[in-house]
């Protein structure tokens, strides 16, 4: 069957599903995700999805993009000002520690070298609050939280781009041609990007004749679609360009992105199913074979040992009530953008490509079965608790 038949079949199932999901472990991504394992090459053949089809690369990056353009949308200027401070030590304190751990373990479980496992370490090291939707968009559970996970989330995948392309740089592929200055001006590129577009789309509603109230969604629509164009042809990291695009719409547009939101939440929902079907697809018995022992330990201890440890350390000191510190330490999920740049390291031809792509998809499969399973326990555990602390006399 098509892709695109199949993809449609599986959208309509899912979203007739959604409520049943939403009372039990079973998750909509999950449940996607075993879809497309299913029905990928690997067993029953209705989809032929192989790593090395480049339109699956394509599929994922602009599922991210569209993920990301739309949760920045839901973060106003005003809003990452006021949780830039905890962003900051998840992005810059939790996220390396997460990536020097990974590459830790990674030495020491497998049989990879030290850059291999810093490169594994640095596609694994973004997160994906998607798959943690029953935290980000419970009402009540606390919004600092919810910013915070956000905003890492809308950022890190951008920081962690330069730092997988320098790494593959090492390895003697085909992107050791990049010099480390394109890749500050591709992140400069794509923050600039993703405040000039909607700065732009701002002007000419100021000018006789526009009027930006008239079609909301499909303007905030040809914004991103614009944005993502652009970045592509300027080389512009289209990852920051997204989020920050979105952010500067919701700053300066709001009555125009409130316009868009029903839509934006449905396209962003239809990109993440398409891109865990895909995703999907790709784990195969051969893949999933391929991993070593060494290597499923390390997708265990990265999801419970490693991320909670870094993003302890970094919220430490920090006033962020120590349950809601654990429940951002827990919700660390892998998902699109290391999907994206685990195939641009099989894509590289790097000695041990074959191998870091498996132990990276491993790593994500068990990602997306623990934490889409848990979103909603520990989201009614924190909203029992902030509760509980609210009702307590003065």
């Amino acid at each position: 069957m098509d892709l695109l038949a199949t993809f449609g079949v599986v959208l309509a199932v899912a979203t007739l599903l959604t409520g049943f999901a939403a009372r039990t472990p079973l998750s909509t991504s999950l449940l996607v995700l075993l879809a497309g394992v299913l029905l990928g090459p690997g067993f029953f053949g209705v989809v032929d999805v192989r790593a090395e089809n480049p339109i699956v690369s394509v599929f994922a990056e602009i599922a991210l993009v569209t993920v990301l353009f739309t949760d920045g949308q839901h973060l106003p200027l005003g809003h990452v000002r006021r949780t830039a401070r905890l962003a900051g030590r998840a992005l810059f304190i939790g996220m390396p520690l997460t990536a020097l751990g990974i590459a830790g373990l990674t030495v020491l479980l497998t049989d990879l070298t030290w850059v291999q496992a810093l490169l594994v370490g640095a596609v694994l090291s973004p997160t994906d609050p998607v798959f943690a939707a029953a935290i980000v968009q419970r009402e009540d559970v606390p919004l600092k939280l919810r910013r915070l996970l956000n905003v890492e989330s809308g950022v890190n995948d951008g920081l962690a781009l330069p730092v997988v392309l320098i790494l593959l740089a090492q390895s003697g592929t085909p992107q050791g041609s990049t010099e480390p200055w394109i890749l500050v001006a591709e992140l400069v590129g794509g923050v600039l990007l993703g405040l000039a577009v909607p700065f732009a789309v701002k002007g000419l509603d100021r000018l006789p004749g526009f009027d930006a109230r008239h079609a909301p969604a499909l303007l905030v629509l040809s914004v991103g679609l614009v944005l993502y164009g652009l970045a592509d042809l300027l080389h512009a990291n289209p990852y920051l360009a997204a989020f920050v695009g979105g952010v500067t719409v919701a700053t300066i547009l709001p009555e125009v992105r409130t316009g868009f939101g029903e839509l934006g939440e449905q396209l962003s929902e239809a990109a993440k199913i398409l891109a865990l079907l895909v995703f999907g697809g790709l784990l195969t018995p051969t893949l999933l074979g391929a991993v070593p022992l060494g290597g499923w330990v390390l997708a265990i201890l990265s999801l419970v040992l490693v991320r909670p440890v870094a993003m302890l350390a970094s919220l430490a000191s920090s006033r962020l009530p120590r349950d809601q510190r654990l429940v951002a330490a827990w919700f660390g999920p892998k998902g699109f953008a290391s999907v994206v740049y685990g195939l641009l390291v099989l894509e590289s031809g790097a000695p041990a490509a074959q191998e870091e792509f498996a132990i990276i998809a491993a790593v994500i499969a068990v990602s997306v079965l623990v934490h889409s399973s848990t979103d909603v326990p520990v989201a009614r555990w924190l909203s029992r608790r902030v509760a509980a602390r609210e009702s307590e006399p003065a």
